[in-house]
């Protein structure tokens, strides 16, 4: 399946009820060809209103946190969500939505190719990573599956909330900066 194909079948999609509340579909940005791939767990009212993932408040210090490790979701990072339509009341996406939607992002996967996977919160690294995976202990650690390397940071919106939280999140952004180095990734 080719890009054009995926977003059109993922555009018709309904297979939660997730798809009959949604404003736009929120499929993924950035460069399709990227060594690094961040995924989150669902797009807010804002992801929802504009069919992009992370361009709220949280996106916007996403946007700071790349910056600092010389990634760009223009250049050199693909962004997708483990579900591609908001969660009413921006709520956790249940593990039905998860399930129903979760293909989608084994697609994208498959056509970006990347070398580094970086779950943006607990929700998504508890998808990709390992189903208990806990992000106040597991955070910055990393996992190796068939070549690729996955790791977790906290999500945005949790940095929001809890500014506590980020000199944690500087020193796991810098071990992804040194991982894309060891591997050769583009950054």
């Amino acid at each position: 399946m080719d890009w054009k194909e995926l977003e059109e079948q993922c555009r018709e999609c309904m297979a939660c009820q997730l798809g009959e509340t949604r404003t736009n579909l929120v499929f993924g940005t950035g460069s399709r060809t990227a060594d690094i791939m961040l995924v989150g767990e669902g797009p807010g009212e804002q992801e929802d209103l504009q069919g992009e993932p992370f361009v709220g408040r949280a996106g916007q210090l996403l946007d700071d946190m790349l910056k600092i490790i010389r990634l760009d979701r223009g250049e050199n990072v693909y962004i997708a969500n483990i579900v591609k339509c908001r969660p009413p009341g921006n709520r956790d996406p249940l593990s039905d939505e998860q399930s129903a939607c979760v293909g989608w992002l084994r697609e994208q996967f498959k056509l970006v190719r990347p070398k580094i996977v970086v779950c943006l919160g607990r929700i998504a690294a508890g998808v990709i990573i390992k189903p208990d995976f806990k992000i106040t202990r597991e955070h910055g650690q990393w996992f190796e599956k068939n070549g690729v390397w996955f790791t977790a940071i906290y999500h945005p919106s949790a940095l929001l909330r809890d500014p506590g939280k980020r000199p944690e999140t500087f020193v796991d952004l810098k071990s992804i900066q040194r991982k894309a180095v060891e591997l050769g990734a583009r950054i």
